[in-house]
Parts: C-alpha cells; sequence; structure tokens
C-alpha cells in the first residue's frame, strides 16, 4: 500500500513540473465511441460515433481526470451500453 502512494505521489509530482519545464504532460490519442442499444427483440443494435480525439495524460496513473495514454492508446475502443 505504501509503495503505490508513493509510486503515485511521484508520479503526480513528474505531472505538476511537466508544465513548469516546458514539457507537455498531455497528449491525445483517437479513439471509437459506439452505443449498445439493447431492444426489446432481445439484439443489441450498434451506433458508432466518428473517431474522435481525446485528451490523456503523459503519466502512469490518471491525473486531473484524464486517463493516461499508454492506457487509452491500449483501449481506444470505448462502448456505452443503453
Amino acid at each position: 500500500m505504501g509503495a503505490a502512494l508513493v509510486g503515485y505521489g511521484l508520479d503526480y509530482a513528474v505531472f505538476r513540473v511537466r508544465p513548469a519545464t516546458n514539457r507537455n504532460a498531455y497528449g491525445s490519442v483517437i479513439v471509437n465511441h459506439y452505443y449498445a442499444v439493447l431492444q426489446k427483440s432481445g439484439k443489441t443494435q450498434f451506433i458508432f460515433d466518428p473517431p474522435q480525439a481525446q485528451t490523456c495524460v503523459n503519466a502512469l496513473f490518471p491525473h486531473a481526470g484524464w486517463l493516461p495514454c499508454w492506457y487509452l492508446s491500449r483501449h481506444p475502443d470505448q462502448r456505452t451500453d443503453i
């Protein structure tokens, strides 16, 4: 537990220092978002949105409400169940 807190703290410190040293703390990844709509017949209808760039952080852990770029690049498909 303590190692995880130290790791997150160091990652957050690097995240906060990057803008001060003129390095970009944020990145962008193209994601594919789609909706899965369950119909009365039991079938699922998929509605696809056009691919869009999503902001991410260049860090190991999520910060400032954004996912890490390494995670988002490995999971570019985002599904919303309705």
